[in-house]
């Protein structure tokens, strides 16, 4: 995992230094905060955000847990407490993806939002979800941009 861990790292810092600032709260591999800015000319243009990554032993085999901090994104697909509906970060999970990828696949779900809105079950679901982790929710992929 460390080996990985430091090659994504590695790679993040070097080819996309522009687009993400990651940073390692604890000075540990297995968190990570990084920082955003909503693509230009996308309804999210200059809102500034922040993920955060965990990692388990078993990454990358395991698909790391990844959530906003703070305020996130009003769309369509990001719940209020910072969860993320996107399938490659549970059932469509490979080792093959990387952090750099994730990263870019949620700013590319942003940059195609056209409309600002939470999920029609933002309240009850965040209500439910208190305390757990988003790994431990089944998730439902009600269309093609999920």
């Amino acid at each position: 995992m460390s080996k990985r861990l430091t090659k994504d790292l590695e790679s993040i810092q070097k080819n996309y230094k522009e687009v993400f600032d990651v940073s390692l709260p604890n000075g540990d591999l297995k968190l990570w905060h990084i920082k955003f800015t909503g693509a230009k000319e996308t309804i999210f243009s200059g809102e500034k955000f922040t993920l955060q990554f965990k990692f388990g032993p078993d990454y990358p085999i395991e698909a790391p847990e990844v959530l906003f901090l703070g305020k996130g994104p009003e769309h369509e697909h990001i719940y209020s407490n910072g969860f993320i509906c996107l399938s490659i970060l549970y059932d469509e999970w490979s080792a093959a993806l990387t952090v750099s990828s994730v990263c870019m696949s949620i700013l590319s779900m942003l940059s195609s939002a056209k409309t600002k809105g939470r999920p029609f079950n933002d309240a009850e679901f965040c209500k439910r979800a208190a305390g757990k982790s988003p790994k431990n929710f089944l998730w439902s992929y009600d269309d093609t941009k999920c």
